[in-house]
């Protein structure tokens, strides 16, 4: 029997940033997307800790442009102190490889632009939710070659942020091929192709399929078999 929608798991999402007519903005986007429910807000990051530890949030929703280090001390807390796992910056300073790659080495796991649409800031949360690392679509590849690391970069290699199977899945997708046909090639569940694909999506900074295929053909995958 289906489970109605009204009766499925929310994700359960604290919301920290300092601006309140910002912060308005982004509850009234993800409150009013189905599927996440705020449950926590603050401006000051002196009460960002005991709202977290309160509250029990899937997501933290994290302001990364406190004054300061403030934020960046606050991810830390969170991520080494109260055992969050899903912590999600957001900053103005998209573009400053020295904060992006501070709140990578502080837990944090992506980031999303304040300047980013209702649908990408919410997908954004579903990914983390779901466990995995985003980033907004402007800055996928910045993020990416920060978690590699510089000795890891390549200039031959035209998607250096997937993992081996995430490389077979995109070629797979670039090909044609459906998540039921990937799993039979494969030999995996079709619930596991179905992460790797989200996962895929979202280092390469795509929102669909077609757009996959074509992200993958252009980097030479799916041309063969």
């Amino acid at each position: 029997m289906t489970t109605p929608a009204s009766d499925q798991k929310k994700l359960r999402v604290a919301l920290v940033e300092r601006h309140p007519l910002l912060r308005a903005g982004i509850r009234s986007a993800l409150d009013g997307a189905g599927g996440i429910e705020v449950v926590a807000e603050a401006g000051e990051g002196g009460h960002v800790v005991p709202m977290v530890l309160s509250a029990a949030p899937d997501v933290v929703l994290m302001d990364l442009d406190l004054p300061g280090s403030a934020s960046l001390e606050l991810c830390r807390t969170l991520v080494r102190d109260a055992g969050v796992t899903g912590v999600l910056g957001m900053t103005g300073r998209g573009d400053d490889e020295g904060l992006l790659r501070s709140a990578l080495m502080a837990g944090v796991r992506g980031y999303v632009s304040k300047s980013a649409g209702a649908h990408e800031m919410v997908g954004a949360v579903h990914m983390v939710g779901n466990g995995f690392m985003v980033a907004g679509d402007s800055a996928a590849r910045l993020v990416t070659g920060l978690l590699l690391g510089p000795g890891r970069r390549t200039e031959h290699d035209p998607l250096p942020m997937l993992t081996r199977r995430e490389r077979e899945i995109l070629d797979l997708v670039a090909r044609g091929y459906d998540n039921r046909r990937i799993a039979r090639a494969l030999t995996l569940a079709e619930k596991t192709v179905r992460n790797h694909v989200s996962a895929v999506f979202a280092k390469i900074g795509v929102n669909c399929r077609a757009q996959a295929v074509v992200y993958g053909r252009e980097a030479g995958m799916g041309l063969t078999g």
